[in-house]
């Protein structure tokens, strides 16, 4: 089993390339909004949790989404490696995440960083939004959105550096080149 995180900030194209690994090698991408929205659907006992911090305007603790990652592991215990989209988001968050694959007997393999320029991806963000009007590209949402990904998720990449599993991608290449890019930082790794 291959354990991936994708580091970008937002709009640097983590859900275009996480979607083609889960189509062309079976990973499994654990997306933090996907599977709490799941969880609230289920109404199961931790659905029900979910709701209601959800409900209440509060942001889900770790311990839940470390709760749900290990549903999740565990439901796909034959799965050929898993993508963590939206988690860690901290230093806290990535030593939890250690623990819980610990105790799977796994680790994270590799951290893929999509190195972008903020202007050029703020130009890029403006132009989508301006064209197709999703309103998660809202210009001015998005700065604050990148902002947070700087001061809280950037100072993970000397946690995962220092282990010699972090490889940074261009992001600002097409999307086939990023996504060759991607494929050579996962040679030689073995699932």
């Amino acid at each position: 089993m291959i354990n991936l995180i994708l580091f970008g900030p937002p709009g640097a194209g983590k859900g275009t390339q996480a979607k083609r690994l889960v189509e062309g090698r079976g990973f499994i991408q654990l997306s933090t909004g996907d599977m709490l929205r799941a969880a609230r659907a289920s109404e199961s006992l931790l659905g029900q949790r979910v709701a209601a911090v959800m409900d209440s305007g509060s942001l889900v603790s770790d311990e839940i989404v470390i709760e749900l990652i290990d549903d999740q592991i565990s439901q796909n215990l034959s799965a050929h490696g898993f993508i963590f989209d939206g988690f860690p988001r901290t230093l806290a968050q990535a030593i939890a995440l250690d623990g819980l694959l610990k105790s799977h007997g796994h680790r994270i393999d590799r951290v893929i960083r999509l190195v972008v320029n903020d202007d050029e991806l703020l130009a890029r963000i403006t132009k989508r939004f301006n064209e197709q009007g999703r309103l998660d590209d809202n210009p001015v949402t998005f700065v604050t959105r990148l902002a947070a990904y700087h001061s809280q998720t950037a100072p993970l990449i000397p946690f995962y550096a220092d282990r010699g599993i972090l490889r940074e991608v261009n992001g600002m290449a097409a999307m086939d080149a990023v996504s060759a890019s991607i494929d050579a930082a996962l040679a030689g790794l073995k699932g």
